[in-house]
């Protein structure tokens, strides 16, 4: 009996610790995800335009194939990658995130750019095959679709790997960069989905005899258009916001702490100017000086990538992920 007991007590102590790691990966997780929250919001503000004009019953099909393309990026390419780093180049992290970083400002200006009436965008190269219809080019959106979560991934992934306690074991690690892209994929993209049904299910209510579900049919109708818009604006200032964020944290890291203490310094006078809400004039003062930056840095990014690292990529990384995806 005593050495039941003993047994029992052995399998509650683990059971306790068991418990406690789950509670610890999924803090870690919710942590990391909120940190990665420009990516995100990127992710669910630019999947929508892949699936404009196809017939709606292949909106839902193309959001899934988008889906599985994005774990496969997360999972088998970039999970094994993050897990390396962790182990044989943790000083790598930090450059990478600015790498990141600096791709989230380049994205976030370009889209100011085209905004504004200047330079050439994502959205004009993918109409440069105008002949290309029907399952081709279901196949070819979803080719892109893939390849631009593919950046945001990777920025979401190292993002996660960079607040991950530096002494989790690797196992660890790897369950926790799990729950977050499992967890990541599926809310980007079951948002994406109600998105893209949105019009479809306000008009099914709308022609229904119920007054009220009729009213809020035309309703979510009449809304979505300027909703689509304001994602749009939302996205591309987190982008910016929280790129200009990531590159001034690393140059400080590496020395270089100017510019991010005098954002602080800022955000600090600013918060005891207005002591009614200290927190959120701090955040807001913070976020336009980053914003500030990160447009700044973007638009400087934007001629160089388009004559000399896109044309590098295409060369190199392209055809390495088609063959990992053929394999």
């Amino acid at each position: 009996m005593s050495g039941l007991l003993a047994l029992l007590d052995d399998v509650a102590a683990i059971s306790k610790v068991a418990a406690a790691s789950i509670d610890d990966v999924a803090g870690q997780a919710v942590k990391a995800g909120a940190k990665a929250a420009g990516a995100v919001i990127d992710d669910a503000a630019v999947t929508p335009k892949y699936v404009h004009g196809f017939d709606a019953s292949r909106e839902l099909p193309i959001v899934w194939k988008i889906a599985r393309g994005s774990l496969f990026n997360k999972l088998v390419i970039l999970l094994p990658v993050a897990l390396l780093l962790s182990a044989f180049a943790p000083w790598a992290i930090s450059p990478l995130l600015m790498l990141g970083g600096a791709y989230l400002c380049y994205e976030g200006a370009e889209k100011v750019a085209h905004a504004l009436g200047y330079g050439n965008t994502h959205e004009s190269a993918e109409h440069t095959h105008p002949k290309t219809e029907g399952a081709a080019l279901e196949e070819q959106r979803v080719a892109g679709a893939i390849k631009t979560d593919f950046i945001l991934s990777a920025e979401i992934m190292v993002l996660a790997l960079s607040t991950i306690p530096g002494d989790d074991t690797l196992w660890m690690k790897a369950l926790i960069l799990v729950v977050v892209a499992v967890g990541i994929t599926a809310a980007v993209y079951g948002f994406v989905a109600l998105i893209v049904k949105a019009d479809d299910v306000g008009v099914h209510m709308a022609t229904r005899r119920n007054g009220l579900s009729s009213a809020i049919g035309r309703g979510i109708v009449k809304v979505m258009p300027g909703f689509m818009k304001v994602l749009t604006v939302v996205g591309t200032a987190a982008m910016i916001w929280v790129g200009g964020q990531i590159v001034l944290h690393g140059f400080a890291e590496l020395g270089w702490a100017g510019p991010y203490d005098w954002i602080h310094h800022q955000a600090e006078a600013a918060s005891h100017a207005v002591p009614q809400a200290p927190g959120v004039v701090a955040w807001a003062v913070t976020a336009f000086f980053d914003g500030i930056f990160g447009l700044i840095l973007g638009l400087i990014l934007i001629p160089i990538a388009h004559h000399v690292i896109n044309p590098l990529l295409q060369a190199t990384v392209a055809p390495l992920m088609a063959r990992l995806r053929g394999a």
